[in-house]
């Protein structure tokens, strides 16, 4: 853990690189530091995926887009990061913030162009089971 799952319209795989957000997104999380200046997120356990949705609604259909003058086909992307318990409010401000940033960057030329709706949520859990199977911590964990 972490995890961050971007679940997005399917029309922007034409419009943007889902892939390079998915790696500025895990070089962001990378760079999350807590209150004593530690690294929050482990390197070896730091995921990003992205699934487009093929199928969607958004608001109105484009309606009101088009009465705007535009294509009307909105776009939305959906960023859930979910983290372990036992980071500080601060800290999980931070994250988000740092995430945020991010994408707001990286949409940024396609918003000149289109509608997107951008949502960004960080789950904190209590975990009722929490299993992990990896050989890719070992990598990161060399003193």
């Amino acid at each position: 853990m972490p995890h961050l799952v971007i679940l997005y319209t399917g029309q922007l795989d034409a419009e943007v690189h889902m892939s390079t957000l998915c790696r500025q997104m895990a070089d962001a999380m990378l760079t999350v530091r807590d209150e004593q200046g530690q690294q929050v997120f482990p390197t070896g356990g730091t995921r990003v995926l992205a699934y487009p949705a093929p199928h969607y609604a958004v608001a109105d259909g484009g309606a009101a887009g088009r009465e705007a003058g535009g294509s009307g086909d909105y776009a939305f992307v959906y960023l859930n990061l979910r983290m372990g318990r036992g980071r500080s409010e601060a800290t999980q401000q931070a994250a988000g913030q740092t995430l945020l940033d991010v994408a707001k960057a990286f949409f940024a030329p396609v918003m000149a162009q289109r509608h997107i709706g951008i949502t960004l949520q960080i789950d904190v859990g209590p975990e009722v089971f929490d299993a992990k199977h990896s050989n890719l911590h070992p990598l990161f964990n060399k003193v």
